[in-house]
């Protein structure tokens, strides 16, 4: 079993720019898993809120040894390993878990929906993002996001409003409103979220920082719309007590370390009476599409990261207007172009 990695420098065709930073540029790290003449593909696309950087995964993948396993099918045992290595590093362990998961789907020959037994048609309608700007740009991003029937709205800092009302001054589409923790005080939380009541907003993803938990419940039992948990959640041990101060949560792939965990997540949220959302980082169609293949399970998708991008250099999932469609290639489905 041979692992390879490579870096792509992925071109931003705006500016990113959320509640805590901006960025024209996203650098992630492609994995290739080979093994018997199969090549699988895995992503990672590191966050400084989480504590990663291109070098603490490089540094990650040098200290990866599967020469205790005998097949790469033996997923439990070689994902419960890399997981094992260290502590964090959740974008690293992600590129290794959608890695051998692509390679288990062309080993046998079959998309990986088709081996969850998931519907393709059934996909999640997928939102495309719009992030903080000025008026003229936000205007720009709108007419630009036309064939795109639900749009996501970065918000967070001082012109939460201005960016609400140039946007319905374009469309009235459903928008998913997302702060990235940019409201540090709970009573400005609620007084934004009583004004976007009456803007068709469907949700408000991660009002607060993720440490102010009890300032977010006592939001939620006074929020006029479902709170959506992102930075608040990681991994699958922390669905349970979030349950007490949110309607949802958001998984990504690069949080919470691959699509593994990710099926579990889903399964203890809907237990709870959840709703379940995939988003992602900024990615190629590799991450993208890995998060593709469970949404027939998800309630809302946010799985536009490579549509953000002007240089993907993988083909995969295809966003047509909102539609996730999946292909029937075998494991991600994706090809490097």
């Amino acid at each position: 079993m041979k692992l390879s990695w490579k870096q792509y420098d992925l071109q931003l065709k705006h500016t990113f720019r959320i509640s805590r930073s901006a960025r024209d540029v996203a650098s992630v790290i492609i994995l290739e898993f080979e093994h018997d003449g199969i090549v699988g593909y895995g992503e990672a696309s590191p966050a400084k809120r989480y504590g990663e950087t291109l070098e603490t995964i490089d540094s990650f993948f040098r200290k990866i040894n599967f020469e205790r396993f005998d097949s790469p099918l033996l997923l439990e045992d070689i994902l419960n390993y890399t997981d094992s290595i260290e502590q964090g590093n959740t974008s690293a362990k992600c590129a290794v878990d959608l890695a051998l998961h692509d390679w288990v789907g062309k080993k046998l020959g079959v998309p990986l929906y088709k081996l969850w037994g998931l519907n393709p048609d059934k996909t999640a309608k997928c939102s495309f993002t719009i992030a903080i700007d000025s008026k003229e740009v936000v205007e720009q991003k709108v007419h630009e996001a036309e064939e795109y029937p639900i749009l996501k709205v970065k918000v967070g800092l001082d012109n939460d409003k201005e960016m609400i009302t140039t946007i319905r001054s374009i469309t009235d589409k459903v928008l998913y409103v997302d702060a990235n923790e940019g409201w540090k005080d709970k009573h400005l939380a609620l007084e934004r979220i009583k004004w976007l009541k009456d803007q068709n907003v469907e949700f408000v993803e991660q009002p607060m920082p993720a440490d102010q938990f009890d300032d977010i419940k006592w939001l939620r039992d006074r929020s006029d719309l479902p709170l959506i948990a992102d930075e608040s959640v990681l991994r699958l041990s922390e669905v349970p007590k979030l349950a007490e101060a949110f309607d949802g949560i958001n998984i990504k792939l690069m949080k919470c370390t691959g699509v593994r965990e990710a099926m579990r997540m889903i399964s203890t949220a809907k237990a709870l009476n959840m709703k379940i959302m995939m988003g992602c980082m900024i990615e190629t169609a590799v991450g993208v599409s890995a998060g593709a293949h469970l949404s027939p399970l998800l309630d809302y998708a946010d799985l536009d990261g490579n549509v953000l991008i002007t240089n993907d250099p993988f083909d995969g999932v295809r966003n047509i207007r909102g539609e996730l469609k999946l292909n029937n290639k075998p494991g991600l489905g994706v090809t490097l172009k």
